[in-house]
């Protein structure tokens, strides 16, 4: 019984490592650095705040997360009221979607996640999951073959769609035929650049700073308290640093007449 638990635990764990390293593998491309100073930003923090309301919750949710949270970020009620509420709803209610999950399901081919965690679980060998969600939503380009008529470098055939368009623009894709590093003699196409088709109401560089608010933000919201914890770190090991030395001088004066 012993011997059978312990392997079916064994087997668990490698197919979750699989699982994992197939999310951390996903897609070609290198991501991109997220820019962390934003962490530190409220006025950015905010921001995102406003465009993952109007951007993500229509179809995915945070069920882990409270409006009223956003006081950390310096929102007021009235404030959420006003620029986050927009189903009648208090304050204190958790950030959840009015999409049916068997409709979404229809629509998509699977339920869209939930999004209060997702920075924290997306990290892998390319880097933080903060990287990864701010290579995707800004690589994402014009494909036909798609049903969502979209895709993405970041996650290729991904079922999402491009929900950003508008303030990013169309862009398709620079292809380029490489050798490949692989196998000799044989040809591989990767992507190099984008096209810009159509104009976003925003520019590039433009569009690349709100991306860097809304990922700040989901990264805020799968720790609230990760800033606040790094600080009072900081003050434990200040603490714990002079209170080394004193009772480095006291254990030597205690000991100094036994010498």
């Amino acid at each position: 019984m012993t011997k059978k638990f312990i392997a079916t635990l064994l087997i668990g764990l490698g197919l979750l490592g699989l699982q994992g390293g197939a999310q951390a593998n996903e897609g070609g491309a290198p991501w991109d650095k997220f820019p962390t100073y934003k962490m530190e930003d409220m006025a950015a923090l905010q921001n995102g705040a406003k465009l993952f309301v109007n951007y993500c919750l229509n179809c995915h949710q945070a069920s882990f997360m409270r409006y009223n949270r956003l006081h950390d970020i310096g929102l007021t009620d009235q404030q959420i009221k006003d620029n986050m509420l927009f189903s009648g709803g208090k304050v204190g209610d958790l950030m959840r979607t009015t999409l049916d999950p068997k409709q979404a399901k229809e629509w998509f081919g699977a339920v869209p996640p939930d999004l209060s965690v997702i920075a924290r679980s997306r990290s892998g060998e390319r880097g933080s999951g903060a990287d990864y969600l701010y290579t995707y939503l800004r690589t994402f380009y014009r494909d036909e073959t798609k049903a969502t008529g979209w895709n993405n470098v970041a996650f290729p055939s991904v079922a999402m769609p491009h929900v950003l368009w508008e303030l990013q623009g169309v862009r398709v894709p620079k292809i380029e035929e490489i050798e490949d590093p692989h196998e000799h003699g044989l040809k591989t196409h990767v992507i190099t650049g984008f096209d810009q088709v159509t104009p976003g109401k925003m520019t590039p560089r433009q569009f690349d700073d709100a991306v860097g608010d809304l990922v700040a933000y989901l990264q805020w919201m799968g720790e609230p308290a990760q800033s606040e914890r790094f600080r009072l770190g900081v003050i434990v090991l200040l603490f714990l640093s002079v209170l080394t030395v004193f009772a480095w001088r006291l254990n030597a004066a205690y000991w100094k007449d036994v010498k």
